[in-house]
């Protein structure tokens, strides 16, 4: 898949393009739905499969205070939508300027100038552009006068005729419900970020090594407690982990959440390393024990129950 970084350095498509724009935080199924309509729509059309997304969430720079944790950053959201198959993605710096932007300027400068769309294919619900007023039906008008058809689309609906989206996926990471956001986004909750050191108690005092992960801000990140995880070391090896999230109660009064990863399969040094945790299975909230000798018990049967968890899920 190709990256380009800025429409003024996109190269048009001589074929022209079909074209889908939006944050696509996850790249779950409802997303790959939609992705899927796009390269059947590029494919009729002899036409190069486009996405069009931005390099932060609008929330950002439009309502900072309430802004979504974001499920997956710009990197892996890229890795995502280039296994689906498409072959651009344009990432679009969203900016105040952006921001400010009318929905037909945004058309123009973006769908016609710089990608010569033939195709346009969005959530019927889609708005863009300052006020957000652009919508499907101003798609379809410009279109009109530009040569692209439009086309607006329900989102796709779980099993229980639930609908798939970013927002719903969020609740359920934040609830803890890692297995039940795993079958929304076709994959695993993943958060990125670089091994540090800690207090060193987990070796020295409990007997249980773990890479204390720092995670960058504006992540979705879950519930506070201990889950069954599979680890990734820069290398691509996997291991199978029994990582805590939370605020070691145990020890400190008001402290802040903090990722600890226990390898099960790995004895060696990670500091430094970029870490990717997968959220399989929540094994218990987060608790407070009333000696180390307690803790250390529970930490051996959630070692034990995370080997077991990831057994049956065949990892």
């Amino acid at each position: 898949m190709q990256v380009v970084r800025d429409p003024g350095q996109m190269r048009r498509p001589a074929r022209g393009s079909a074209v889908t724009i939006g944050a696509y935080d996850g790249v779950h199924l409802g997303h790959r739905h939609v992705l899927g309509i796009l390269r059947e729509m590029a494919a009729a059309r002899d036409a190069e499969s486009v996405v069009v997304t931005f390099d932060r969430h609008p929330a950002v720079v439009v309502r900072p205070d309430s802004a979504p944790p974001q499920l997956t950053d710009l990197d892996q959201k890229l890795e995502l939508l280039a296994s689906t198959g498409v072959d651009t993605t344009l990432v679009v710096t969203f900016d105040t300027a952006r921001a400010n932007e009318t929905a037909e300027d945004f058309v123009t400068e973006v769908l016609v100038e710089a990608l010569g769309a033939k195709a346009v294919v969005v959530g019927r619900d889609f708005h863009f552009g300052h006020g957000r007023k652009g919508n499907v039906a101003l798609l379809a008008e410009m279109g009109a006068d530009h040569g692209f058809d439009t086309v607006g689309i329900a989102l796709e609906a779980d099993a229980g005729g639930e609908p798939v989206s970013s927002t719903r996926i969020r609740g359920l990471v934040a609830n803890g419900d890692v297995a039940g956001a795993a079958r929304l986004l076709g994959r695993w909750h993943q958060v990125r970020g670089v091994v540090e050191r800690g207090d060193g108690r987990g070796g020295t005092e409990l007997g249980f090594p773990t890479a204390n992960v720092a995670l960058p801000p504006g992540l979705a990140l879950p519930a506070e407690g201990v889950y069954a995880c599979l680890y990734e070391r820069p290398d691509g090896t996997r291991c199978r982990a029994a990582v805590s999230f939370g605020r070691r109660p145990t020890f400190y009064e008001d402290a802040s959440p903090l990722l600890e990863a226990y390898l099960l399969d790995f004895e060696g040094d990670l500091y430094g390393e970029p870490a990717r945790v997968s959220f399989v299975e929540r094994l218990r909230g987060d608790e407070r024990f009333d000696s180390v000798e307690a803790l250390v018990a529970q930490m051996h049967a959630d070692v034990a129950r995370t080997a077991a968890v990831l057994q049956a899920a065949g990892v």
